[in-house]
């Protein structure tokens, strides 16, 4: 069996760090390892207008951005298949067909789609469309028969979700050909990188919520970002015991520091393990540790900078690599499609067997 990956981001921002450890970063080394035979990377614009119907602008002044963020990251259009969601009309059509498989009782059961609604306060006045995103995922996940999905933790209930519907549509319309195959997800293995917080300690880094870090962020607006994260509210002095629970620092220097780290910005500690046995121990300031974080995310991202500073100067051939990655992905939906209707046996016009039976059956009766 292919190894095919399917993974995406909704176009409403751009790019966070917590993108970059929670899976981006994740896709940059499945995309270099060869061991896939196909990566799908999606920029999910239909799905980003069920909850800004009302600002299409919103969407469509950030696919430019987050295609920017997905190359300068080191995203190859050589090697992975860069497109736009609503340019793939065929996925409509599939989550049409998955509806039937899905009741509003498990759709109203899904975590993510709980906390979403909370999220943003949409309670009764939740759109219908944005109600059934966990359908129109499967969609996008089933269209390309990806079988692995690189995800934060918070959207592991969607692959769920995707998994009983490919079961139940095997099931019910190709059990003895499977037309449809079950994804599983690729989490980050790192607790830190499975859900980063934001730099005000919030347990979600949202753009919405202006907690953010971003990709393309210069190095002093990096810089302030740091120096003003969320710590240890209770350690007012150096010499107080520090917490590590809770501490936002921490848990982002848990996510991107390694040992040679320490070696080039810190070397009064080997590693990370030590720095947080001198903190809870007190003795160790909050502005110290926010110096080491700082010189770590500015050398994770002083190089996607650069590479983006160079694919600014040519926007149009942007737009022509997800062209080009819109048309290679529809292909291949199309072909998909065929083998779903097939299966419902809804491709009238394509089963001749079917349609010499119905001739044979009439002129029986003439």
């Amino acid at each position: 069996m292919s190894k095919i990956i399917l993974t995406g981001d909704r176009p409403t921002g751009r790019l966070h760090i917590g993108h970059y450890v929670g899976s981006l970063r994740q896709r940059v080394a499945l995309q270099n390892s060869g061991e896939y035979d196909k990566i799908y990377i999606m920029i999910a614009d239909a799905q980003a207008l069920t909850d800004n119907f009302d600002n299409p602008d919103k969407v469509r002044e950030n696919i430019i951005e987050v295609a920017l963020d997905y190359v300068s990251a080191g995203l190859d259009p050589a090697r992975a298949t860069l497109f736009i969601q609503s340019q793939i009309s065929e996925l409509t059509e599939l989550t049409f067909y998955y509806m039937n498989l899905v009741t509003v009782s498990r759709l109203q059961r899904n975590p993510t789609v709980k906390s979403e609604i909370q999220l943003r306060n949409f309670e009764a006045s939740i759109p219908v469309g944005f109600f059934t995103y966990p359908i129109s995922q499967a969609a996008d996940i089933t269209f390309c028969k990806a079988n692995v999905v690189p995800v934060g933790e918070d959207q592991l209930p969607m692959i769920e979700q995707t998994k009983e519907i490919v079961h139940k549509f095997n099931a019910v319309y190709a059990p003895d050909n499977p037309v449809l195959v079950e994804p599983r997800a690729l989490i980050p293995e790192a607790e830190a990188c499975k859900r980063l917080p934001g730099t005000d300690g919030k347990a979600k880094m949202s753009k919405s919520l202006g907690n953010c870090i971003y990709l393309a962020d210069s190095a002093d607006e990096v810089r302030t970002k740091i120096m003003s994260m969320y710590t240890d509210p209770l350690h007012l002095q150096v010499s107080d015991p520090g917490h590590l629970e809770g501490n936002t620092v921490f848990t982002y220097l848990d996510a991107f520091a390694r040992d040679e780290h320490f070696e080039r910005y810190c070397p009064d500690y080997a590693n990370l393990d030590e720095m947080k046995a001198h903190y809870t121990k007190g003795g160790l300031g909050d502005v110290k540790v926010k110096k080491l974080l700082n010189n770590i995310v500015q050398e994770e991202l002083e190089p996607i900078r650069k590479r983006r500073a160079e694919y600014e100067k040519d926007i149009p051939e942007i737009y022509n690599i997800l062209r080009k990655g819109s048309d290679a992905a529809r292909e291949v939906a199309a072909q998909t499609l065929s083998e779903i209707k097939r299966a419902m046996k809804i491709d009238y016009f394509e089963d001749t067997a079917f349609i010499r039976a119905q001739t044979e059956k009439y002129n029986i009766k003439v």
